[in-house]
């Protein structure tokens, strides 16, 4: 009983110091920011932009399959490299000249240069010109007809996913910024050529692809990889700019800044014409000159009423404390009584 006395004791004295000190500490101010401070308006560039997700792909991507079943020979390209259509890139034997060449080649040198010459490989030809993307076989493989050898590109595109509440906004020859997961510091600029008709519903979202032609292929650029589009919508290089936490709306759509204090020591308050607007800042058309500085709301001390007691004044209300955050005097046990009674 005495420990636990003692605990309850403890607790109670350090929560009223906790009290005090935050019932004295700077006047009983609760911090919500810094007031305000003047900024000024400036002429810069801003742009207002759609943001999508979307992906690297191949414009056209065709697969490389051998004619015939049978064995591969020779590889003639690699990841990387840039074909013709019609180029040859790998040889390969069937099943029949594959089994005559092992069979010959356990005869000699000769023997088996006389059915090498006599039975002639297979080309494999790339039917369509661009790079290369895959090589998926090597030399001695078995394979099918139906066996993936290569896949080749014709050129890179972006496909992104373009929510239906902004389709609207996007057109074909529309500019448009690609940054890469992998590369978000190396913009790469690029222009609409196709939106596609067909919307997509993903959780009840709907979306459209809208594909995007880059104005010159990076060496970095790989399909599949994960890319953020930003469609330019309008775009002006010396708009006059002000944060747009400045702007404030009123009531019936009417838009109004704060200018620092005149002789009455109160803001005056200037309606304003709006431009362009993005989250950080916002052009003005009207209201505001170059030069002027208006106020940049950071929030104020809001004076909070001191409690006029410890928080843990009352517990499951029943009364422990004073008023003045004591602990309250534990009682005395009981007398025990005497043996035989």
């Amino acid at each position: 009983m005495k420990r636990t006395i003692a605990v309850v004791t403890a607790i109670l004295v350090a929560a009223g110091g906790a009290w005090y000190y935050y019932s004295s500490s700077k006047g009983g101010k609760k911090r919500r920011g810094g007031g305000t401070r003047a900024v000024e308006a400036t002429l810069g560039p801003i742009e207002q932009t759609v943001d999508a997700t979307g992906s690297v792909a191949p414009k056209n991507r065709v697969e490389i399959k051998p004619p015939v079943g049978g064995r591969i020979d020779t590889l003639l390209v690699d990841e990387g490299d840039h074909v013709t259509s019609g180029q040859i890139v790998a040889w390969m034997s069937s099943t029949d000249r594959a089994a005559i060449l092992d069979a010959a080649r356990a005869q000699g040198p000769e023997e088996f240069k006389k059915w090498q010459d006599a039975y002639k490989a297979t080309p494999v030809v790339a039917s369509l010109p661009g790079e290369v993307i895959l090589r998926d076989v090597v030399v001695g493989e078995a394979v099918t007809a139906g066996t993936v050898l290569f896949a080749v590109a014709d050129t890179l595109i972006v496909n992104a996913r373009v929510d239906e509440s902004d389709i609207g906004k996007i057109n074909v020859g529309q500019k448009a910024r690609i940054r890469l997961d992998s590369y978000p510091e190396s913009p790469v600029d690029g222009k609409v050529y196709d939106i596609l008709f067909e919307g997509k519903n993903v959780s009840n979202v709907i979306t459209y692809g809208v594909k995007v032609r880059l104005e010159k292929i990076p060496p970095f650029f790989r399909s599949q990889m994960t890319a953020n589009v930003s469609f330019l919508i309008t775009h002006k290089e010396a708009a006059l700019l002000l944060p747009a936490a400045t702007v404030r709306d009123l009531p019936g759509g009417n838009r109004v800044v704060n200018f620092p204090p005149g002789p009455d020591g109160k803001p005056v308050v200037r309606e304003v014409k709006v431009g362009i607007e993005t989250d950080e800042q916002v052009e003005i058309l009207e209201g505001v000159s170059e030069g002027d500085k208006v106020l940049l709301p950071q929030g104020k001390y809001i004076a909070q009423k001191a409690p006029e007691s410890s928080p843990l004044s009352f517990m499951g209300g029943r009364k422990v404390g004073r008023n003045d955050g004591s602990a309250p005097k534990p009682k005395k046990p009981a007398a025990k009584p005497a043996a035989g009674k």
